[in-house]
């Protein structure tokens, strides 16, 4: 692994993290993503942002290796993963999160968590036949990073709990340690704050800003909630129907006009430039 650069140095001056380069996805005779370009710095927090159906999870999906792209190229540390399988991508230094919830029902918090350590697991049989010294000895390394993600999410409390029986909120929470077990050094959110309240949103906002200064994660975020985007997120590029009609930091993206009227719709965009005239 290559050392990080300074989180102090400006956005543009660090080492890309993540390249998408003109990618084209189709479904059928649907369109779903027109030629998609984008770049992610490290130490970034990168916002993928735009109306239902307009190619954001497509787009995760290309990246993570579960929808090879029809054209186009997606570079991961400078190294071109294009088509590559999705296991072998996360074993990049690739963890995600997903839109809807891929907890284990029926199992702990701790053991949902203890899952993310796969990547870093390598079962064999000479490690079978000395276990007491080998097996052992890696099981408890792995344990030691599970239990300080566990304190560094704050779950300890519900550490041994059904996942299945504690609120939404912590479920979203014991996911984001799920990932961050995985010692990523690209972290992929999908809507990590779909279904939660205000004071839900405020939490995983703070640990999302917190892994990204204590841990050195650069951070791919999609979210429809505007006043997150616009509070975490350094660079924002927004997509309609497939293509990208805006990129930038993220008040500057998000008042563009075509942004507006993607929203909005184009009278009411009209409406809202009047009104932003006046």
């Amino acid at each position: 692994m290559t050392d990080r650069a300074p989180l102090d140095r400006p956005h543009a001056d660090r080492p890309v993290v993540l390249s998408c380069e003109a990618i084209d996805q189709s479904f059928g005779g649907l369109k779903a993503l027109k030629g998609a370009s984008l770049q992610v710095h490290e130490g970034e927090i990168f916002g993928l942002v735009g109306p239902n159906g307009s190619g954001k999870t497509t787009l995760v999906n290309v990246v993570t290796g579960f929808y090879p792209p029809q054209a186009g190229r997606v570079r991961l540390f400078g190294e071109d993963i294009t088509g590559i399988a999705p296991d072998k991508i996360a074993g990049r230094g690739v963890a995600r999160t997903f839109q809807n919830l891929a907890l284990f029902k029926g199992m702990s918090v701790l053991d949902n968590i203890l899952i993310g350590r796969h990547v870093h697991m390598r079962p064999s049989a000479l490690g079978t036949l000395f276990y007491w010294w080998w097996a052992q000895k890696e099981e408890l390394a792995n344990r030691r990073i599970v239990e300080e993600v566990i304190e560094f999410m704050q779950l300890q409390d519900i550490r041994d709990e059904p996942v299945d029986v504690i609120p939404l909120g912590l479920q979203k929470r014991v996911e984001l340690a799920r990932a961050l077990v995985a010692e990523p050094r690209l972290l992929i959110l999908d809507e990590p704050m779909a279904g939660m309240n205000q004071e839900e949103k405020e939490y995983i906002a703070r640990f999302i800003l917190d892994a990204r200064e204590e841990r050195g994660v650069t951070v791919l975020i999609i979210e429809h909630h505007m006043d997150v985007v616009t509070a975490i997120c350094d660079q924002v590029v927004v997509l309609s129907y497939g293509e990208i009609i805006s990129e930038g930091p993220p008040q500057q993206a998000i008042a563009h006009p075509r942004v507006v009227s993607a929203y909005l719709g184009e009278r009411a965009a009209k409406r809202h430039q009047r009104q932003e005239a006046s």
